[in-house]
């Protein structure tokens, strides 16, 4: 369950959980409370939000190569070790860098950890936090540059 002031909105985690000793591929969401950095939004969807957002291009990728100098950090494609920001699926739709594993970066320790839309009926991320379309908007009205997002 996901709380942001007096909502609580039904959410889904890592399929294998949460843990306090993330690893990169583990499928587990990390533990702790994040910092909403930047969100990233498709091109035509709208978005009320404090936090900087800006538009998802297809070009986008975020690097999860712990041996890469730019490992949990936006890439430009074509780059080799990352995945790509821009999905066929709405998951990414709406996606919210949380700030996890950024300052400093150890390598290995997880990266691409997001706060992004959910599956059309739920299921569990690879490691992320999901939420509904219409859920992520209400959240996203809710957030500024302080606001954190708590992992239990």
């Amino acid at each position: 369950m996901l709380t942001a002031g007096n909502l609580h909105l039904l959410c889904w985690l890592g399929r294998s959980g949460s843990s306090w000793l993330k690893r990169e591929g583990d499928g587990a969401t990390p533990k702790g409370a994040w910092h909403l950095r930047e969100a990233f939004i498709r091109p035509g969807m709208r978005a009320a939000s404090g936090l900087k957002c800006r538009v998802l291009r297809r070009n986008r990728g975020w690097c999860d190569d712990p041996a890469d100098r730019n490992y949990n950090r936006l890439v430009k494609l074509p780059y080799p070790g990352c995945e790509s920001l821009w999905r066929d699926d709405e998951l990414y739709d709406v996606i919210v860098v949380l700030g996890y594993n950024d300052c400093p970066r150890r390598r290995g320790k997880g990266s691409a950890i997001f706060f992004h839309l959910a599956a059309p009926k739920g299921r569990p991320t690879q490691g992320c936090i999901a939420v509904s379309r219409k859920d992520m908007l209400k959240v996203l009205a809710l957030c500024g540059p302080e606001t954190r997002i708590k992992v239990w």
